[in-house]
């Protein structure tokens, strides 16, 4: 069907997203033999990359709801592939750490398009297992990464690894381009298909919504209660969600002894864990759905079976290297079907004409999680803490953010913008 292979599309487009941003972490050590790398510098080449990854994200779910998916993703996607490739030139950490900063203005605006598109094309019941689809390209991605940098580092210097990476974010765009349309947009240029002509009545409710509305400002989304629980869950949840991402390479190399090649052959267990995450998570909620469980219990018990899992990483620095291999596969698998639920929430709780704005702010929060956390895992490793505090900590954020999110958001229903965004409407 024509939705699913545009979920497909929107898949391809995280998955290049995670494998521009595993670069750095796969290769830092071929890296550091032209760059002196820190834990602290290292960790401040990761908190550039997020902070602005944040802006951007907020400013990305703004651009798509102003420019559209289709333009808005055209335009992200070309600056985040030639920002990866300006890795390529670095001779100095400052070049180092300019590169970074483009590349997560550029890759901030990923995930609120592919929140639009999730919203334009997919009926509720379908939308969580859409957004497992599409959030499975994380997985992909950062599958990919640690095999493909080993191969390029055995024949080239790690400059190429970047020239790469950008080339391949070039090609989709032109993909991206050819395929992708906006369900009305279809019906006009094919209006013999039946196919299309079905998923634009769906679209039809939402259409009017979208383009004859004032669209509300951050401030007036600000007042919303649901929108500061999502905000703080991310904030919790992808601060350990990015430790996990950017430093297990790391820590495979500083406290497991693994050089590339073993990086390369077995760093991609638990990102492969974490791309079932993301499928079984979104699909065990539509299944509920389907089911006739209420939307509030499909999403809040997934929620809660994904949260329940990710103390485990307590256990990693007290086991052999293979059980903690075994272990983050499991907190991947948590975290990412944990992931997808929250970036459906806000298709489930707001109008369409919003749903960009809002969950660009989500992800705001979540990559100053990143940072905060990031920041302080530089400091504790530099300063003698070692893995153990630090995996204490990361394995709790989870379960309080699950419990922020019970807290704020009492019952998943459409959130009246009349009354709670200030403007008059109904979702």
């Amino acid at each position: 069907m024509l939705r699913w292979r545009i979920a497909i599309l929107v898949s391809a487009a995280i998955a290049i997203s995670y494998l521009d941003r595993q670069t750095l972490a796969v290769a830092v050590k071929a890296i550091a033999q032209d760059i002196p790398l820190s834990n602290e510098r290292f960790a401040l080449l990761q908190s550039l990359f997020l902070f602005s990854y944040a802006f951007m994200y907020a400013g990305g779910g703004k651009l798509a709801d102003r420019l559209g998916t289709r333009r808005g993703f055209t335009v992200i996607m070309i600056f985040w592939s030639l920002a990866c490739a300006s890795h390529a030139i670095a001779t100095s950490f400052i070049m180092l750490a300019a590169s970074r900063f483009l590349l997560g203005m550029g890759e901030g605006g990923g995930f609120p398009a592919a929140t639009r598109a999730v919203a334009e094309w997919f009926p509720v019941d379908e939308r969580a297992t859409a957004m497992g689809v599409i959030n499975g390209g994380t997985a992909v991605g950062a599958v990919i990464a640690p095999p493909m940098i080993a191969v390029i580092l055995a024949y080239m210097n790690w400059r190429w690894i970047f020239l790469c990476t950008g080339t391949i974010g070039l090609l989709w765009t032109f993909w991206w381009t050819q395929s992708y349309f906006a369900p009305e947009q279809l019906s006009t240029q094919r209006p013999n298909d039946d196919s299309v002509e079905k998923q634009s009545t769906k679209y039809c409710s939402h259409a009017q919504e979208i383009n004859g509305k004032q669209t509300p400002s951050w401030f007036a989304l600000f007042r919303i209660r649901e929108t500061w629980g999502l905000i703080i869950a991310k904030f919790l949840s992808d601060a350990a969600w990015y430790f996990y991402l950017f430093w297990l390479p790391k820590y495979l190399y500083d406290m497991r002894g693994f050089d590339i090649k073993a990086v390369g052959t077995l760093a991609w267990i638990p990102y492969a864990a974490a791309g079932l995450g993301c499928l079984l998570g979104g699909g065990f909620s539509s299944y509920l759905v389907r089911r006739r469980f209420s939307l509030s219990m499909a999403r809040k018990l997934a929620l809660a079976l994904s949260a329940a899992v990710m103390p485990s990483v307590l256990l990693v620095p007290h086991v052999p290297v293979s059980w903690a291999i075994v272990i983050f596969s499991l907190a991947y698998f948590g975290q990412q079907s944990w992931s997808t639920l929250v970036m459906v929430l806000p298709t489930d709780l707001f109008p369409n004409r919003v749903v960009g704005s809002v969950a660009g702010l989500v992800g705001f929060g979540g990559a100053m999680g990143g940072i905060a956390f990031g920041q302080l895992v530089g400091y504790l490793l530099d300063h003698g803490f070692g893995y153990g505090v630090v995996f204490t900590l990361a394995g709790t954020f989870h379960v309080i953010a699950l419990l922020v999110i019970l807290a704020a958001i009492p019952v998943v229903r459409s959130i009246n913008p009349g009354q709670k965004l200030g403007f008059e409407g109904t979702p």
